[in-house]
Parts: structure tokens; sequence; C-alpha cells
């Protein structure tokens, strides 16, 4: 019997306090399991959220005592060591350890699984997915690697629902499984958006990390899809269409027009259609989005109905304030892919107004002196564009100290600022001249804790 929350009610999560791991066991317990779970830090939000649903340990650590033979399954976190004392007494026990890609492949092994890869714009597609499913009413399932306005949880699993839509990370599934999480899916259709070497940490060539896209692409079944960015280089070695059973669908970059900052785009009639999100690496996701919904019995002047009202996924070029001459963005963007791809489009949608840029170097590959010519030209787009990292975290990450000359010449941009102190780099936003520019953040942390609201309100006024 598939492992759906319904036949296992007794669950126990390793690393609990994940961005992923908590929002599973909120829709664990939303479903009527019993759920407990252990970490050795939680932050917020997932620490009020597990207190708001009773599910917040009692206290922060490893106790294998609550590793007891009654478990239906452990469910284990990335972010676990293979050595995690809870994880040890589990196969000790012999209980059913499930990675949460396992564990979601289990509770969906009875419905159509749709599952979006690629290095950029997977949380994007799936997010613009779910949110057309939503508006017509469609029952569906889902697992998202963000939170998405409208939507309480990250993780939904029902009983009912005939289709899950799945963002395929192709990041390892577990501390005690090296598989990346998107080939434990086993997708009926498949999506690759873009492929751009990231996690050298893991995959220490460009060849390996590419290998994973090619194992993906390749397991897509009889009778199945396999929907890809035809324009992408590294896309196209890895989905030469090789299966005369597989439907291959490729796509490129949505028609559109922009006028005074908005992005239109042109249907079938080359009517325009107003959205709420711009640039090229947008327009990509939405043609992926259509290609998906299309498959899933949406027809096209439904898709562009419900589009109207999508506003993006978190953090994903998310608007933090506009003012009458001056907007301010956050993005996710770290990887260089998504650094140039979000930059640049800021800079087409606002052609006439100054552009500041702020990158923070957080990720092990992104501070990684092996890694870091990646960004070569990846930053040429801003009039004034800005790196910052924090030289505790590069400790952190036992990687050696970095050199501001080093950063500068790897980006082989001679006027990059480099900046090593959070104050600084506040003091030298605030110092800018705002009037007609605008502000883009981009980070997958917070630049130490800088103040953006505070700062966008002093760009905006």
């Amino acid at each position: 019997m598939a492992a759906t929350p319904s036949s296992l009610q007794r669950l126990h999560l390793i690393a609990v306090g994940g961005s992923i791991m908590h929002n599973l066991a909120l829709a664990l317990h939303k479903s009527g399991a019993h759920v407990t779970g252990s970490d050795d830090e939680i932050f917020e939000p997932a620490k009020s959220r597990l207190a708001a649903a009773g599910l917040l340990p009692a206290q922060e650590g490893w106790f294998p005592e609550k590793v007891t033979t009654d478990l239906d399954a452990v469910i284990v976190g990335m972010h676990a060591r293979p050595d995690n004392p809870e994880l040890l007494r589990a196969q000790e026990l012999g209980l059913r350890v499930y990675s949460f890609p396992e564990f979601i492949y289990e509770a969906s092994k009875n419905k159509q699984r749709v599952v979006i890869g690629g290095s950029h714009g997977k949380t994007s597609i799936t997010s613009l997915i779910l949110h057309v499913l939503r508006h017509h009413g469609r029952k569906f399932d889902y697992a998202v690697g963000a939170q998405l306005e409208g939507f309480d949880l990250m993780v939904q699993l029902t009983e009912d629902a005939p289709i899950i839509i799945i963002e395929g990370d192709e990041y390892l599934s577990s501390p005690i499984d090296r598989r990346p999480k998107f080939h434990l899916y086993q997708h009926h259709i498949g999506v690759i958006s873009g492929i751009s070497w990231d996690h050298i940490n893991v995959f220490p060539t460009e060849e390996v990390y590419r290998e994973q896209f090619k194992i993906f692409a390749d397991m897509t079944p009889k009778a199945g899809t396999l929907i890809y960015d035809r324009d992408d280089e590294q896309v196209q070695l890895v989905t030469v269409p090789s299966n005369p059973d597989v439907k291959y669908i490729g796509y490129g970059p949505h028609e559109n027009v922009i006028r005074n900052g908005k992005t239109f785009l042109l249907n079938k009639k080359e009517e325009e259609v107003p959205v709420q999100v711009f640039g090229e690496h947008n327009l990509r996701n939405i043609s992926a989005a259509k290609e998906v919904c299309k498959c899933l019995g949406i027809k096209g002047k439904d898709f562009y109905e419900a589009l109207g009202t999508f506003k993006g996924a978190a953090r994903r070029l998310e608007l933090v304030k506009e003012g009458t001459d001056s907007v301010v963005y956050k993005d996710f963007a770290h990887a260089p892919s998504k650094l140039k791809a979000t930059a640049t489009a800021f800079k087409k949608q606002y052609p006439q107004r100054r552009l500041v840029a702020c990158l923070e170097l957080h990720t092990f590959s992104s501070l990684n002196p092996v890694f870091l010519p990646q960004y070569a030209h990846t930053f040429d787009a801003p009039d004034v564009a800005v790196v910052y990292f924090n030289p505790h975290v590069l400790e952190h990450k036992r990687l050696p100290a970095l050199p501001p000359e080093a950063v500068q010449a790897a980006f082989q941009r001679p006027d990059l600022r480099v900046f090593t102190d959070s104050r600084e780099l506040a003091a030298f936003l605030h110092a800018q001249n705002w009037q007609n520019a605008n502000l883009l953040m981009m980070s997958s942390g917070t630049f130490d804790g800088l103040d953006l609201n505070q700062l966008a309100a002093e760009v905006t006024k």
C-alpha cells in the first residue's frame, strides 16, 4: 500500500526545522498524522509555525529516545549528518527511513507527477502552475521550495488529488542518500528550465552536474512528456529527442512588449495580456508553465486569465517598495546565471533609470575561489554593481580567506565595489543619489540583518 498520510500515522522528522521539512511536518499534522520532530537549531518562521501547531520540540538537540518501535517511519532532512544519533537509532531498530523526496514519492505513487527541474526558474514555474490550477478550482497536491502568496504551506498531501506538482531540486536527497532529489520523484511530466553549474561541493565539474539532468531526462517514462528550454545550450545536450515513446516540447520566451516599466504578453490573437512579473527569464518561465498547464487540460485563454493575478514567488524579483521615480526589489538570485538574468532583466525593464544592484555571496559555491570565475561578466548590466560577503561565513564553511580584489577580478568589472562589513554597505547605499534610480538586492541570505524596508523607504521617498 502506498505510504500516503492515511497509511503512515506515526512519523518522526529529523531536522524538522528546515524550510521544507517544517512545512512537511505541518502538512502531515494537518492530514491527521501523529508527528514529532527534532533539530539542533530552529529559526523563524519555522519556530513560530511549529509552535502554533503544537509541533515545536520541547528542547533543541537530538534525542535517540524519541525514536521508538511504534513509529511507522522516520523522515530525515538534508541538514542532519550521517552520524545523527536519532538516525543511527532508527537504523538500529530497523525502522523505515525516508528522505524528503522518497516520502513525497511514496505519498504520490497513485498520482500523476509533474516535476519541475532546472538550475534556475523551477520555483517560479512551479508557482505559476499552482496559481493557474488553483484559479480554476483544480484539485492538486504540491511540494515547492518557497512560500507562495495564498498558500498556507509549501507542501500539500491529500488522498483525493489526482496530480502533484513538485519542484525538483538537483541537490542531494539526504545525508545517507547521495542521489539528487529530482531522480526520486519518477515524473510523468518533466521540465528542465535551464542548466548552469552550481553546488560545486557536490558536483565538482560542469560535466558531472549536467549528467544529473541527463539522468532526469532519460527517466521520462513511456508516454511521458519532457518540456525543456530549447535555447539553453546545456539543456540541448541532455534533451536530445532520443526516445520515440516520449513527447518532447521545447519552449522559448513568451512574445511580449514592454511599455513604461510594465510587461504585456501577446497571445495568439496578438492581444496584450498585462502581467506583474518581468524579464526574459520570467517570460521563459511563463512559456514552460503554459506547456505544463496545456498537458493538464488548461486552455490558453484560461491560462492567461489566471496569469493576470500572479505576483510571483516570494523573494523572486519581489517588489519591496515603489516610489514615483524609483523602485526597490529583492531577489533570491545568487548563482551566476540567476544573477545575470535578474540584473539584465531589471535594467531592460527600466532603461532610463540608473540601476544600483547589490549581490551577497552567501552559498558554498559562490564563496569558493575555484567557482568564483563563473561570475565573469554576469554583473555588467547595473550602473553601480556591489558585492557583499561576510568573512565569518567563509570560516564557518571552512573556505580560504577571500581578498576583495580577488572578487573584483573574478567578476571582471574594474568598478565593482566589494564590502565585507554590512554597516559600511548600508552607509554606501544610503549615500547614493536615488533620483530616477532603482535598487536591486540579491541574496539567499539577509546581508547580515541589513534593514531593507528602512532602506527602501529612503530610496523611494
